[in-house]
């Protein structure tokens, strides 16, 4: 007698994907929001080091040309020599000049209201004022 071999099926049962699915479900609901506050944690460090990187461009600046650039030549200067710079030896920064984590150009006034040079970003919400993520970021303290 000869005993045919069933080819047997491997696959998963309609049950067992349910399954599988609703475990990624649970996982994705309790670590997605951790990780997107991480995320915009993030944004928020990465504006402040930007900063520091833009101060101390505006620092060699000033130690060649001896003034910071005015508000209207704006950060731009350091990237590109101004008609009256006499001494410029940039550029100051590597690249070009960045813009803030959430696509919009940081604020610059020479001479500034709260230090030499005021930088600042609107957070997240691109408005004045604001708390957590929305809370402006800025190079006094």
């Amino acid at each position: 007698m000869k005993y045919k071999m069933m080819a047997r099926q491997t696959g998963m049962t309609l049950i067992e994907i349910l399954v599988v699915l609703a475990i990624l479900g649970l996982l994705a609901g309790l670590v997605g929001p951790n990780l997107l506050n991480r995320l915009d944690s993030a944004k928020s460090k990465t504006a402040h080091v930007q900063i520091k990187d833009l101060e101390q461009g505006l620092e060699m600046f000033k130690l060649d040309v001896g003034r910071f650039p005015t508000t209207e030549e704006g950060l731009e200067a350091l990237q590109s020599q101004p008609s009256n710079a006499a001494g410029w030896n940039g550029p100051y920064l590597k690249g070009t000049v960045p813009v803030d984590p959430w696509g919009r150009g940081y604020l610059y006034k020479s001479p500034g209201e709260h230090a030499d040079v005021d930088i600042l970003s609107y957070g997240e919400d691109g408005k004045p004022g604001g708390e957590g993520d929305s809370a402006d970021i800025h190079n006094w303290k």
